[in-house]
């Protein structure tokens, strides 16, 4: 069988993982802290938090800019559940607006629509990789500055919808020559198992905001809020005599461990140069092989000022019905292929549709979730299981549409 996203697991994280546990360093400790600035110097945003997932960097985020009762926050139809979800946390309305038909990302027309006096954040979602907008989304805060009606400190600070990017999928992309983390305010990563870059569970939070924010302090103030709001971790309380701590606020525990970071140091420092070269490589094998055929639509992942960071093959079968979608992914995996569909829209799932969203308001959305397959893209997949996936994907076709 051949798998969707395996992780690479190779010698060099092994070995980095066994130095952090022989170490005696296995929570949030010197690795956190090197894989943070690692990773601000890789993205050029100004400093960046290490937690346990990109769904808490998204959360505190809303909570640190006050998003409560009342507030509205815009984001595509077409995204995980998470992205909506750290919404209905802070108690606030996920606003689901329509996405491009071309490359899968939030509609900026569609944005502008949306936007009202209660609008206080839009998160944008650079889907399999391929970066937002952003020049245009940034705009739009800028533009609509006098809807804007901030009531919390940050708020007053910004004066302005915040741009909260859910970039999980988009580590190593480029826009406009600048890397993802470093396009807007704010952006999360993701390096959950099956990312490019994975620390097997984990996330960063990419501060990049505007003076007069202190993005060190906001950095500092971070640290202390997700670790239960205590204003010392287990780091600093090793220094001679600098045991005793406070509690500055009741915070949340969604700390890195330097065991994660341990897999996240091996990961970066061979991104560039080895994984995205590879997944590249595979890439533009289905690209080669799937363009070929009139039937298919291959993933738009670059163009005169973006570069994806080929995290997901996302193609889409032309004409065809969710049902018929369904059954070619049923024939895939009986040759042995491991396929998947990237998403099941939010407002399509039971939870959200109990909330009175309807699908039919997101039609772009619906029709290319309908059509959609994610092929499996990842380190070890050699260029002989390419073709066994190319040979599966087409045969499976001609049968369900013959």
């Amino acid at each position: 069988m051949i798998p969707f996203s395996p992780p690479h697991i190779d010698d060099k994280i092994i070995a980095e993982v066994t130095a952090a546990l022989k170490s005696g360093w296995i929570t949030t400790g010197p690795r956190t802290k090197d894989f943070e600035k690692r990773i601000t110097a890789y993205c050029g945003n100004k400093n960046t938090i290490c937690l346990n997932s990109a769904t808490a960097g998204l959360e505190i985020m809303l909570r640190w800019f006050g998003i409560g009762q009342g507030d509205e926050v815009i984001l595509p139809a077409y995204t995980y559940s998470a992205t909506a979800n750290v919404i209905i946390h802070c108690g606030a309305k996920p606003v689901f607006v329509d996405v491009n038909a071309d490359d899968f990302n939030i509609s900026i027309s569609n944005i502008e629509k949306a936007i009202t006096t209660k609008t206080k954040v839009i998160m944008p979602v650079d889907f399999g990789g391929f970066p937002c907008d952003y020049d245009e989304i940034n705009a739009l805060a800028v533009k609509h500055q006098s809807l804007f009606n901030p009531n919390s400190k940050n708020q007053e600070i910004l004066n302005r919808i915040l741009i909260l990017s859910d970039s999980a999928h988009s580590f190593g992309a480029t826009y406009k020559g600048k890397k993802c983390g470093s396009l807007t305010d704010v952006s999360v990563f993701s390096f959950h198992a099956v990312k490019n870059l994975t620390t097997a569970e984990g996330g960063a939070i990419a501060l990049n905001l505007p003076e007069p924010f202190d993005n060190f302090e906001i950095y500092n103030y971070l640290c202390m809020l997700t670790l239960h709001g205590q204003n010392k971790d287990a780091l600093a309380k090793t220094q001679k005599g600098n045991w005793k701590y406070d509690i500055i606020e009741a915070g949340y525990k969604c700390n890195m461990t330097d065991l994660s970071a341990a897999i996240g140091l091996v990961e970066i420092e061979r991104y560039d140069n080895d994984t995205q070269l590879k997944r590249k490589q595979i890439y533009e094998a289905y690209d080669l092989a799937l363009s070929a055929d009139n039937r298919l639509q291959v993933p738009t992942h670059v163009t005169p000022y973006k570069n994806g960071c080929y995290h997901l093959y996302p193609l889409r079968i032309k004409g065809i019905t969710e049902q018929q979608r369904d059954a070619i992914m049923k024939e895939i995996f009986e040759y042995d292929v491991s396929v998947n569909v990237h998403f099941i829209p939010v407002p399509n799932t039971t939870f959200y549709k109990k909330l009175g969203y309807n699908m039919d308001n997101y039609p772009v959305t619906y029709d290319n979730f309908s059509r959609e397959i994610s092929l499996p893209i990842y380190y070890d997949l050699t260029m002989e299981e390419v073709q066994i996936v190319i040979s599966a994907v087409i045969k499976s076709l001609n049968k369900v549409l013959c």
